[in-house]
């Protein structure tokens, strides 16, 4: 893959376009450290005083590994590559000092790089970028649009952290313009005059209406295939309504279904209901495109963003891949506290969804997806 740095790709739509063909990734090269090497010695986040944005919570819910070798998080990675670095701009309201801290999810501690930018407001803005080096090891040139989904989803885990510890409106920066960071969150202080609002109050566009809890979090993990089993309207309904408000203006979102009626649906125009799109069985399509997964033929449903024509620019890749991401990890969230099973699904070769469909080609591609089902692999495996 051609870059002026490795971190930041030259000439992203043929880089796209490149990922989505049969081209196969050559051999694995070294991923490299799973944590950026920050300078200086790493210190613990301090309990958040009264009047302070609990970081050290904030954090752990939201991007700090569960295990030793840092494999699970509670974002959602391609191969469980985990390139997202963090840097976090501290200012007043926080129970750190004000500045600028590298984040080591492994350890769960932070390394002081310097003092904060001028005009860092109170509270906290979480600065997201990649380390390509990690994904690219096994992934090679089909990399950077997993690199981008996998910063949506650190994206959106942040975010429903903030919710989940009473933010009201945490803000969230997805534009695909700046060229670094890939995306930022920024969680303010609470606010002394309004008191902290309980889990399940109703909350803004970009998330469902329900705020999750520090539990729901932090027992959200992919389940491992198979995912047999069809949702029930209800909450397959949910699901898509779910990515439909998080997803931002360039998507849009279908389910391919098994039986009884195969095929695909999406939401009625007043999102209050299922209609078929769609009809034929389209998963064991969707399996050949997913880079032959061939377990995906059999899952129970198949949420769909879709979207990012060829010829769509950096900006427009960057935007549509970094909702996509943010948009199926809220998704994700929703299927569970529904109960179903549901794993992400990132990377597509040859998915021209429009195509398939009888629209001109190469202006609708599958972007992202979230396989669901009604039993986990480990009930199937005893029945």
């Amino acid at each position: 893959m051609e870059h002026t740095h490795e971190d930041h790709p030259v000439g992203l739509s043929a880089v796209l376009a490149r990922a989505r063909s049969p081209e196969r990734p050559g051999h694995g090269t070294p991923a490299g450290s799973p944590v950026r090497d920050w300078p200086r010695p790493p210190r613990a986040v301090p309990a958040a005083g009264p009047a302070d944005l609990d970081l050290r919570a904030l954090l752990r819910l939201s991007l700090a590994a569960s295990d030793g070798s840092g494999r699970l998080r509670p974002a959602a990675s391609a191969g469980a590559l985990h390139p997202v670095d963090t840097e976090l701009l501290v200012g007043t309201g926080c129970p750190l000092p004000s500045g600028r801290y590298g984040y080591d999810p492994l350890r769960h501690r932070v390394h002081h790089l310097g003092p904060p930018p001028g005009r860092t407001p109170p509270g906290v803005t979480a600065e997201l970028t990649v380390t390509a080096r990690r994904t690219v090891s096994h992934y090679g040139h089909r990399a950077w649009p997993l690199l981008l989904l996998d910063t949506g989803h650190a994206t959106a885990a942040l975010f429903l952290a903030a919710r989940a510890l009473g933010a009201d409106e945490p803000e969230v920066r997805l534009d695909g313009t700046a060229a670094s960071p890939l995306a930022a969150v920024r969680v303010a202080p609470p606010d002394p005059r309004h008191p902290v609002r309980p889990c399940g109050g109703v909350h803004g566009p970009r998330s469902s209406t329900h705020v999750p809890t520090p539990g729901e979090l932090q027992a959200r993990r992919s389940t491992p295939p198979p995912l047999p089993g069809t949702p029930p309207p209800d909450a397959l309904r949910a699901v898509l309504a779910t990515a439909a408000r998080a997803g931002g203006g360039d998507l849009r979102w279908c389910a391919a279904v098994g039986e009884p009626r195969p095929g695909l649906v999406e939401l009625t125009a007043d999102g209050g209901a299922l209609r078929q799109r769609a009809a034929g069985e389209a998963r064991p399509t969707l399996a050949v495109w997913a880079a032959g997964q061939a377990w995906i033929a059999d899952a129970g449903a198949v949420l769909l963003a879709h979207g990012c024509p060829a010829d769509a620019d950096a900006p427009h890749i960057r935007r549509t891949h970094l909702h996509a991401g943010f948009a199926v990890h809220l998704a994700h969230v929703t299927a569970l506290r529904h109960g179903l099973a549901a794993r992400p699904v990132g990377s597509w070769q040859q998915a021209d969804l429009g195509a398939a469909l009888g629209a001109a080609p190469g202006r609708d591609w599958i972007v992202h997806a979230l396989a669901l089902g009604t039993r986990h692999a480990d009930e199937e495996n005893t029945t």
